[in-house]
């Protein structure tokens, strides 16, 4: 036997006595939001996980700095159990192992079970939940109309399948709602819903009441807003890794995140314990690269495999659409639907301004009559909405100008058209559904 072959042997004997090997640091410092570990600093790397051993207890988290002193962690838990003097090891970065018996299921951001329904199969590979986007170039094109059942969407900002949406709204103007509705949209094989940051009460109304038949679709990852920043954070990630799954299988995926604001949040609170500055009202740059990032792996596949159709909700901040994070994502997405507060306060849900939305893609849906239609109403809308001051005050008489007749008689019956609940059913078509209610006396 040669020298290197004896070596070989002896360094596999080794291995197989001494198991597995585990590198360790120590926590030096503990803080409300993080602590720090002395000694792992050379064999880290941002964005791995690291085990905190403490009370026979291990607790999870993720490095978010790392200088030659120490390593600053973020843990996955609400509250840091960490002492002075506290083993913390190695873990790497986060995998899921994504499968097809996980329609139907509850799981947290870190891919546990959470709906009482036993241990999930693992599937037999396991991806990263960084995954990068498919290349530009490689991708399929976005040209297969997307019906989905609410009036107000299909008539004036029709999406596609493999397009991303984003619902701007403020709180309390219909925006759960809304999501809830597309939700039950039809020509899907798998759903995957993100609920970032929400109440815990409304977790069981959007599975019982929202999804509908898509529950058995649906594989849902839940962080509610008492979970930690970090959990916040990792939830859409968790989603879109599981969205690739199905997507790389060939099936047309809905993704729905609610909300993208609240994981913009998330992030500032993590950027910020890592020592960056803010720039932007309390925003750290990382946040507004962080954006494209996660929105970017929605969309179509590579050609031959299927599409993931997202539809992100972005909570806006005291209503103020142009606020730095609502800015960044609408010029991400492939359209935004905006929801106007006093359209709300008219009590006409959903309460989307069709003026102020629009969908990027509408060209392959609608045919030329129908944009030549959809412009019309579009021009009758912004004139009516003008000039409604002027009625209130009695400055218009009826007789005077007769396009503008037509308007004040048409527009009202169009608003009734697009009123729609979620106990209503969904729309089948919806320009034949308009032109019943216009020409209705």
């Amino acid at each position: 036997m040669s020298a290197l072959a004896r070596l070989e042997e002896a360094v596999n004997y080794g291995v197989e006595e001494i198991g597995d090997l585990r590198v360790s640091g120590v926590v030096s410092e503990v803080a409300p939001s993080h602590y720090r570990i002395s000694g792992l600093s050379h064999f880290l790397k941002l964005g791995e996980c690291v085990g905190l051993q403490h009370d026979s207890q291990m607790q999870l988290g993720e490095v978010v700095r790392i200088d030659p002193t120490g390593s600053t962690v973020k843990s996955f838990d609400a509250t840091v159990a960490a002492g002075i003097g506290d083993r913390a090891f190695r873990i790497g970065p986060l995998h899921l192992s994504p499968d097809e018996s996980w329609k139907g299921r509850v799981i947290d951001a870190l891919g546990r079970p959470i709906d009482g329904q036993g241990a999930l199969l693992r599937g037999e590979h396991a991806r990263s939940i960084e995954s990068p986007p498919p290349l530009a170039l490689n991708r399929a094109r976005v040209k297969t109309p997307l019906r989905t059942g609410v009036r107000a969407i299909d008539l004036f900002m029709p999406l596609c399948a493999g397009q991303r949406i984003g619902v701007f709204a403020g709180s309390g103007v219909g925006k759960s709602t809304l999501l809830g509705m597309l939700a039950g949209a039809k020509g899907f094989s798998a759903v995957v819903v993100g609920l970032v940051g929400e109440r815990g009460r409304e977790v069981r109304e959007f599975l019982d009441d929202s999804l509908g038949q898509n529950r058995r679709l649906a594989v849902t990852v839940v962080s509610t807003g008492d979970e930690s920043p970090m959990m916040r954070r990792l939830a859409p990630k968790t989603a879109m890794t599981i969205a690739e799954y199905f997507r790389d299988r060939g099936e047309n995926v809905l993704l729905i995140i609610d909300s993208v604001t609240r994981f913009a949040h998330a992030a500032r609170d993590v950027a910020l314990a890592a020592g960056e500055p803010a720039v932007a009202r309390g925003y750290a740059p990382s946040v507004f690269s962080d954006l494209p990032k996660l929105l970017e792996r929605a969309g179509p596949g590579a050609e031959g495999s299927g599409s993931i159709t997202g539809v992100f909700s972005v909570l806006v901040d005291g209503d103020d659409h142009n606020d730095p994070v609502a800015d960044n994502i609408r010029g991400t997405l492939d359209g935004h639907i905006v929801l106007d507060r006093a359209i709300a306060d008219l009590g006409r849900f959903p309460a989307v301004n069709v003026l102020s939305s629009i969908s990027r893609l509408a060209q392959h849906v609608w045919t030329k009559e129908q944009q030549t239609l959809v412009l019309k109403l579009k021009s009758m809308i912004a004139r009516y909405e003008d000039t409604r001051d002027l009625r209130l005050m009695g400055g218009y008489q009826q007789g005077q100008d007769t396009e503008l007749d037509q308007i004040v008689t048409l527009v009202p019956k169009l608003y009734d058209a697009l009123q729609q609940s979620p106990a209503s059913p969904l729309s089948r078509d919806a320009f034949r559904e308009l032109s019943e209610t216009l020409q209705a006396k």
